[in-house]
């Protein structure tokens, strides 16, 4: 992850200034903050350190000779040419701790290992049709045991946990990815959270993916100079997540910003005239459809070829549906939350969600906004591996975060069924 001041200006990144306290008993606490200063604001001095986070020059000088005894920061070379001591800046120490995150889709699966800083260091990757249960959490199981065995004993000790990104309803809209009801049934009575749990003594938790995405974004993106946004992300579905005032909300049942189900159109009389909802338009798995009728390889929605000959002519007709339908969601979203920013992201090759981007803004102009602010629109800046990362990151901050529910902030139990 790159420094805050690089993605923020100073003016508008005060409230992520996190706050500790010279109170007795809040060693713990205020370790978590200076982290969590290091981390959003990059390598600085313990001076600078106790000004950022309200601690005393002595408090934030005894925290960070116990981080450096548990390799969580090291001490970079002294900033030297001004006047009196070199002073030292302290930086996270990537060794200090990783964690795993684990994205379950509806066409691949993977596995990353994120290190303190935030970075991948490992993945590993496995595509099908669509997931079968019984092989795909053998497969997960066995590359969790090749990775510990890489990872060496000592780092293996170092491991916070792992973070699990998937669909809340994995064998949900069965019909239109063609999957015959009893293999898409599988995915309805397992715990899939439990399931990863059962192979390891890791603390183990799980977002829905689209929402891991958005963790991503707020942790390593826009997301720390942005603080209210609607998060949309393109995949083999069309998915998002909600933002409000820097956290995560997951509403009722962790689902909230469920784009996929969003309906295009007016309903008419009885449910067998339901209009379609958002992802029958603005989902790869549409581009996958058109390139598939004619005989063209599906799975070039995914890369540059999309956007080149032979391709180019359906991926034009899908980028012009996608648009519209997506710029609808967007209006009916801001008319309702007042939003300032959107943020897109998705698995596709980046010149096909750039092209998305600027179809998607033209298409904002067809609606009316009399009445509402039209709001920003902004590309995101992770792409195909968010959901991983997202997953991973999770775990991380439940260990090293002030904020524990910086993520994910729920307004009843979660239901991931």
């Amino acid at each position: 992850m790159e420094p805050m001041d690089s993605v923020a200006t100073e003016a508008n990144s005060n409230w992520l200034r996190p706050r500790g306290s010279n109170q007795l008993g809040m060693g713990q606490f205020n370790e978590r903050v200076v982290l969590q200063a290091i981390r959003f604001h990059g390598s600085m001095p313990k001076a600078d350190l106790a000004r950022l986070t309200n601690l005393s020059t002595q408090t934030v000088s005894l925290i960070i000779n116990r981080l450096l005894e548990e390799q969580l920061v090291v001490k970079l070379p002294p900033l030297r040419g001004k006047v009196g001591q070199p002073s030292v800046p302290i930086a996270l120490n990537p060794e200090g701790a990783f964690s795993i995150g684990i994205k379950i889709g509806r066409r691949s699966m993977d596995i990353l290992l994120l290190d303190f800083v935030g970075q991948p260091r490992e993945r590993a990757s496995v595509s099908y049709p669509f997931p079968d249960p019984d092989t795909l959490f053998a497969e997960i199981e066995r590359q969790l045991d090749s990775m510990y065995l890489r990872l060496g004993p000592a780092r293996v000790q170092r491991l916070s946990g792992i973070g699990i990104a998937a669909p809340l309803r994995l064998g949900g809209w069965q019909k239109q990815l063609g999957i015959v009801p009893e293999q898409a049934d599988k995915w309805n009575h397992l715990d899939i959270r439990r399931q990863v749990q059962a192979m390891t003594d890791l603390p183990v938790e799980f977002a829905k993916d689209t929402a891991a995405a958005c963790v991503a974004e707020l942790v390593a993106g826009r997301g720390r100079s942005i603080r209210t946004y609607l998060y949309i992300f393109i995949d083999t579905f069309i998915g998002g997540g909600l933002v409000i005032d820097s956290h995560l909300r997951g509403g009722l049942h962790g689902n909230a910003g469920a784009l996929a189900s969003i309906p295009l159109g007016l309903a008419k009389n009885g449910r067998d005239t339901a209009p379609e909802q958002l992802l029958s338009d603005a989902s790869l798995f549409k581009l996958e459809q058109l390139f598939s009728a004619t005989g063209l390889d599906e799975t070039a929605c995914g890369d540059a070829r999309a956007l080149q000959v032979p391709w180019l002519t359906h991926t034009l007709a899908w980028l012009d549906d996608a648009a519209r339908a997506i710029a609808l969601a967007i209006n009916s979203t801001a008319c309702l939350l007042d939003l300032g920013e959107i943020i897109i992201d998705g698995s596709c090759d980046r010149s096909l969600l750039d092209r998305l981007l600027v179809e998607v803004e033209t298409a904002l102009g067809y609606y009316n906004w009399e009445g509402v602010n039209r709001p920003r629109l902004l590309a995101g800046t992770i792409g195909s591996d968010a959901r991983a990362i997202g997953g991973a990151l999770l775990p991380l901050y439940a260990n090293f975060s002030p904020d524990r529910d910086l993520f994910l902030k729920l307004d009843g139990k979660s239901d991931q069924s």
